[in-house]
């Protein structure tokens, strides 16, 4: 039976290296560290969600590089924007084309993968969030709600009421241990399990909500904290395990919403 395995914030530089050991010595060698331990644990068949940061680079044909090289690594993989993708442009249809053929990308909509549906978005910063200024974050946090509220629907009309949902969303969907409105229809969805990232700090992994909250199992995934290695998600049901199918990813969802378009991250 193949795993669903998760982890994000690669934060990758093949066009212009970044060493990221510039934040703490537990990031040298990082880029290594994951392919050895992708490399060990993912099988071909195998399914790696990865919930955003995944490139420093600012252009999609910098940022290919990066992903060739996830590209390159076994298994099928499903992405999100992140805060740092400035390449990874919202209107997700134009960049589907230039992937290599194993990376998925999903804003506001859902794939099938056989084993559970999966969708995603990049989620924002809430009002009640220090230093959430209203002339620029709530427009942007109207349309992740949006965006959040599309991906579910695509997921459940693919879902049919019979697969887990896995919602990936890169900004945690917790304020001070306490539901955000982005948890809150996460859980009306009736998803089964989310995914996110974004925290690298100890002090911000020590008060992380993970386990099951109002029915769903939220894990933080950020490559540091997972000691740079993929681990399988968690919270999914035993009685809808089955192999994936054979037939190619069937995504469902605007594949390119009218909204405003912003510079904002």
């Amino acid at each position: 039976m193949t795993t669903i395995w998760t982890i994000s914030d690669l934060h990758l530089s093949t066009a212009r290296p970044k060493p990221m050991d510039i934040f703490g010595s537990h990031w040298k060698d990082h880029q290594q560290r994951i392919g050895v331990a992708w490399q060990a644990r993912v099988k071909s068949d195998d399914y790696v969600l990865m919930a955003g940061d995944i490139s420093w680079a600012l252009k999609i044909d910098d940022a290919l590089l990066d992903l060739e090289w996830i590209a390159a690594l076994p298994g099928h993989k499903v992405m999100i924007r992140g805060n740092h993708d400035y390449w990874f442009p919202r209107r997700v249809g134009s960049l589907r084309s230039r992937l290599p053929t194993s990376i998925t990308a999903l804003g506001g909509d859902a794939v099938d993968i056989g084993r559970a549906v999966v969708c995603g978005t990049r989620g924002w910063i809430t009002p009640d969030t220090p230093g959430f200024q209203p002339e620029t974050d709530v427009r942007i946090y109207q349309r992740e709600l949006g965006l959040l509220d599309s991906a579910l629907n695509a997921a459940q009309r693919l879902a049919q009421g019979v697969r887990p949902i896995i919602v990936m969303i890169h900004y945690p969907p917790f304020l001070n241990q306490q539901p955000t409105e982005f948890a809150q229809r996460i859980a009306a969805a009736g998803a089964a399990a989310c995914v996110y990232g974004h925290l690298h700090r100890p002090n911000d992994w020590a008060t992380a909500v993970q386990g099951r909250v109002d029915g769903v199992f939220y894990q933080l995934t950020a490559c540091d904290y997972l000691s740079f290695g993929p681990v399988a998600v968690r919270g999914l049901p035993i009685c809808c395990a089955k192999e994936i199918s054979e037939q190619p990813f069937a995504t469902q969802g605007p594949e390119s919403p009218e909204r405003p378009d912003d510079s904002s991250p």
